[in-house]
């Protein structure tokens, strides 16, 4: 008799937990190990509401993988309004006002953090426009291209919500990770933003990480009742990433500007982090091409190639 399960009646949404088979939980630290693919892995972490804690998310993973041995890039993606910097006590001496400026390269404005993680840090308080156009989202891939041997992980930390430089970030990379928190408000804004993907921007397929949450019985729950209100009504996978726990160490983190992985780095959530980092390390990446240009794999459309996030 065969190892795979007996096959199920397919419903809405094909609903995961980390790469198990539908119907089964098998959470993301279980993963078995694969050979790691050659070149740059591409992230987007992104919510559908502010307060999630969504760019704490992105510092602390990016320092876990720097611990495990990955050279990480981190894009702060939330142009105008940029908080990677700030969480981290950085004063950047350019950002990528500078870049779209035409005044500085990518390499002239990327800044070390710690645990040697990269950033590209964004404005913040920036009078210019914050919605990217076509040229300087062309700059930008052109430039990350330039960069793709330094570098195993590109994490993005976008905008919270909807806006048209969200869906560009989420759907130019290879890998969306959905951060959710235990409230109503952002179960709702995060069924609206996997919608607006899936409608107008065919994803299929998405991680979710949930934050704050009491413990891992919550965390489950959290994600159980998000795929329920996703598989009524869109046909997408939800893969169960994981979950982080409120941990007032965190919180002592944010307040000193530093990564709770670097201050507190025996404490629980710190733990939540480098376990995820494991697993997501070890975990294999999504096709590298999706049907439209991404991060670092521009080169290998042709230049007719029509940009389907226009």
């Amino acid at each position: 008799m065969s190892g795979a399960p007996p096959a199920m009646k397919q419903t809405d949404a094909r609903v995961q937990m980390a790469g198990a088979y539908p119907g089964q939980i098998r959470f993301a630290a279980t993963l078995p190990v694969v050979k790691k693919r050659k070149g740059v892995r591409v992230i987007s972490v992104t919510s559908g509401k502010g307060g999630v804690g969504k760019s704490s998310v992105v510092v602390n993973l990016a320092l876990a993988l720097a611990n495990e041995g990955e050279r990480v890039l981190v894009l702060d993606a939330d142009v105008g309004l940029g908080n990677i910097g700030i969480l981290l006590g950085l004063r950047p001496t350019f950002t990528l006002d500078d870049l779209f400026d035409g005044t500085r390269r990518l390499g002239e404005i990327i800044v070390t953090g710690p645990g040697g993680i990269r950033i590209v840090p964004a404005g913040s308080g920036s009078q210019r426009c914050p919605t990217l156009n076509q040229r300087e989202r062309l700059l930008l891939m052109d430039e990350l291209d330039a960069l793709d041997e330094e570098f195993d992980v590109l994490i993005i930390d976008t905008e919270s919500g909807v806006s048209e430089n969200v869906t560009y970030f989420n759907v130019a990379a290879q890998e969306i990770m959905l951060v959710l928190s235990p409230e109503p408000t952002s179960l709702a804004d995060l069924y609206a933003l996997i919608k607006l993907l899936t409608n107008r921007h065919g994803e299929r397929s998405f991680r979710v990480l949930v934050n704050m949450v009491r413990d891992s019985d919550e965390g489950l729950e959290m994600f159980k009742k998000l795929s329920q209100v996703v598989s009524r009504f869109l046909d997408v996978s939800l893969d169960y990433f994981g979950c982080i726990v409120r941990d007032d160490r965190l919180i002592d983190a944010v307040r000193k500007q530093m990564a709770v992985v670097e201050l507190h780095p025996r404490s629980p959530a710190a733990g939540c982090f480098a376990k995820l980092a494991r697993a997501l390390k070890n975990s294999p990446t999504s096709p590298p091409m999706k049907g439209n240009i991404q991060f670092l794999f521009r080169r290998n459309f042709k230049e007719n190639h029509e940009m389907r996030y226009t």
